[in-house]
């Protein structure tokens, strides 16, 4: 009988270490929760339905990564695994990181937002000394609405700039508005800012991150420029189903509007931080969070974003420094994409639940599944995912 009792000892313990070990379930923003295995389960019909090359996904409860992992490949070809330290480009992920940044410098007063950046440099923008032709700013030369330009217009995408010279139809740098009159995403205003930053702390971008940000946030495989040690965790874009397309390295100059490499791990990293900043009431994400400018527009990109739209109102869609913010029932969200042939990748983060995720992708189908993976993993129902121009799979 002692025996007897011994062995249903044991097996109880065993019971209950095999309880202990079930990773808890994941919780939305309405309170409902999703068993981690049951979203897998999901991610992977997603993936295959859509033809979702490789994805990596994060999911944040009380700030912190409660569900990360990766899924397909990192490429198709080779059929390597994607794994949540290969080095994925990050696209214009590289803004959030640089916004905060900017904060940063703001906070301690080495730039003020709202004075006009030209009166930070001894020379005249459109004559800054910059190599590639395609950089250049003497266009602008011969208006001098330049010289109202400030940090938080750059960064709020309100400098009446497009956002690249090159995808206008005449390929000229030119004003699409008067700065400060709209939102307009725009890379050009971001490079701008960059440049300004770059003569105030004599300091390049890379520098400046690695300091600020990389080190400090033990993002050891993170940079705004391509590093000969990437090679062996390399992560490829994939176009027209899992086509790969050739890695670009971008190593000759570092862009705050969007060289970021990356991993998943990194960039959770990052954005643990910033919800933490924010739950312990940081006036540098105060600064990055408070809206600039209400956003109006049909779309975010194309035709559609010279016209105006009621239809975000309830939402209050706006931008803050290099983040888009958006009221919920649940607090206020915050969030940033990232796009770029073969890859594709959003975040968004509620910071009074400590709620987020982050998801990035090397697909150019990635952005077809995503509002559905944001209603799963975290109840997520808020994103302007016709505005991002998320359009859904089953809708294609």
């Amino acid at each position: 009988m002692r025996f007897a009792w011994i062995i249903i000892w044991t097996i109880t313990w065993i019971m209950l270490l095999i309880g202990c070990t079930h990773s808890p379930d994941i919780q939305r923003l309405d309170g409902s929760s999703i068993d981690p295995e049951a979203l897998d389960a999901q991610v992977r019909r997603l993936m295959e339905e859509a033809s979702v090359t490789g994805l990596g996904i994060t999911v944040f409860n009380r700030t912190q990564p409660v569900y990360q992992r990766a899924y397909g490949y990192a490429d198709a070809e080779t059929q390597d695994s994607l794994q949540i330290e290969d080095v994925i480009y990050g696209a214009s992920f590289s803004k959030a990181v640089f916004g905060y940044l900017v904060a940063q410098l703001a906070d301690s007063g080495l730039i003020d937002l709202d004075t006009p950046l030209q009166s930070y440099l001894d020379i005249p923008i459109p004559e800054l000394p910059l190599d590639k032709e395609y950089r250049r700013l003497d266009a602008l030369a011969s208006d001098d609405r330049y010289k109202q330009i400030t940090a938080r217009m750059c960064l709020s995408h309100t400098t009446g700039l497009p956002n690249w010279r090159w995808i206008e139809d005449d390929k000229q740098l030119k004003y699409l508005y008067n700065p400060g009159e709209r939102y307009n995403y725009s890379g050009e205003g971001m490079m701008i800012l960059q440049w300004v930053i770059e003569e105030i702390t004599g300091q390049s971008l890379e520098d400046l991150a690695d300091e600020r940000v990389f080190i400090p946030l033990r993002m050891e495989r993170s940079s705004y420029l391509w590093k000969p040690e990437f090679e062996d965790h390399v992560c490829f874009g994939h176009q027209d189903g899992h086509r790969k397309i050739p890695r670009r390295r971008e190593s000759e100059e570092a862009g705050a509007a969007g060289s970021l490499e990356t991993t998943l791990a990194d960039y959770s990293r990052f954005l643990t931080h910033i919800l933490t900043l924010e739950s312990q009431g940081s006036p540098i994400t105060q600064l990055m969070f408070s809206p600039n400018i209400r956003i109006r527009s049909q779309a975010q990109f194309g035709p559609l974003s010279h016209r105006d739209t009621t239809a975000h109102d309830e939402i209050e869609l706006s931008y803050g420094l290099g983040w888009g913010l958006l009221q919920s029932t649940y607090g206020p969200g915050v969030f940033k994409e990232g796009h770029d042939d073969g890859f594709q990748h959003y975040s968004i983060l509620f910071p009074a639940q400590e709620l987020g995720i982050v998801i990035m992708t090397n697909s150019d189908n990635g952005e077809s599944i995503f509002k559905e993976l944001l209603e799963m993993a975290i109840g997520d129902t808020f994103t302007p995912w016709r505005w991002e121009h998320y359009i859904p799979y089953q809708m294609k």
